[in-house]
């Protein structure tokens, strides 16, 4: 029996503290809340998105280099080859 009483105070409390809670959490002061720290956050993408940008950005850059290297290499390589094969032949 002093289970079961306990059981159902356990209950009514967490109805009552629940039931606080769902008003506490929709009033204005705490809706205010809520939209400041959403444009907080949307600050806080926009930044990491302009960030992300900028790397890609030179990480593109940093592609072309070196795709340029390679080929300006592969090119004297070849030519080289070419020298050597004139100068046996």
């Amino acid at each position: 029996m002093k289970k079961y009483c306990k059981d159902i105070a356990l209950f009514v409390g967490g109805a009552l503290f629940g039931s606080a809670g769902i008003k506490l959490l929709s009033s204005k002061d705490a809706k205010k809340v809520y939209t400041h720290a959403t444009a907080a956050a949307l600050r806080v993408k926009e930044s990491v998105m302009t960030t992300v940008n900028t790397v890609q950005e030179n990480a593109a850059d940093i592609l072309a280099s070196a795709q340029d290297i390679n080929q300006a290499r592969t090119a004297q390589e070849e030519a080289v080859e070419d020298t050597a094969a004139e100068t046996q032949g």
